[in-house]
């Protein structure tokens, strides 16, 4: 593979993950392009001038997208001595973060789907002629959750060491 080509798979990662986070993230699509840039740039990080550049863009629009990303911690910029440019990124514990919501988010789920697996066991026990629930269904969603769970306590241990 040649530059020519790694630059144009680069483009269109950006353009795949932008799509992506606008959807995901209901970002406008110069702020998901944004934050796909930096994500695809990696540590060196991307000056203000280089994401007009890059992305075809308004200063004011650029400067409006990354205050933006900035304010919803996703972003932060870093500077050079001797050098007056910001190089943007992504803010470091940003994935550790999210790591962390969907880990509360499923811990909260396993907590209620517990509950519901205790009143159907009970309810089975109480009609053990015609038992009115199938418990597989409940034991599954809760052992995905344990294992999802699981899952990204590994991914979070594995984030600092890349």
């Amino acid at each position: 593979m040649n530059k020519t080509d790694l630059q144009a798979q680069r483009t269109r990662l950006i353009e795949k993950l932008g799509v992506q986070f606008e959807k995901e993230h209901q970002l406008a699509p110069v702020a998901a392009r944004i934050f796909a840039t930096l994500i695809v740039t990696g540590k060196k990080g991307i000056t203000f001038e280089q994401l007009v550049t890059d992305l075809n863009a308004g200063k004011s629009t650029v400067s409006t997208h990354l205050e933006h990303l900035q304010t919803t911690n996703r972003i932060e910029y870093y500077t050079k001595s001797g050098d007056r440019k910001r190089y943007f990124i992504v803010k470091p514990d940003l994935m550790e973060n999210h790591v962390d919501e969907l880990t509360a988010k499923w811990e909260a789920q396993k907590c209620i789907h517990k509950e519901v697996l205790e009143y159907k066991q009970r309810s089975n026990e109480l009609n053990k002629e015609d038992p009115p629930f199938d418990l597989e269904f409940q034991k599954s969603l809760l052992d995905f959750l344990d294992e999802a769970t699981a899952a990204l306590n590994k991914l979070k241990k594995n984030i600092n060491i890349y």
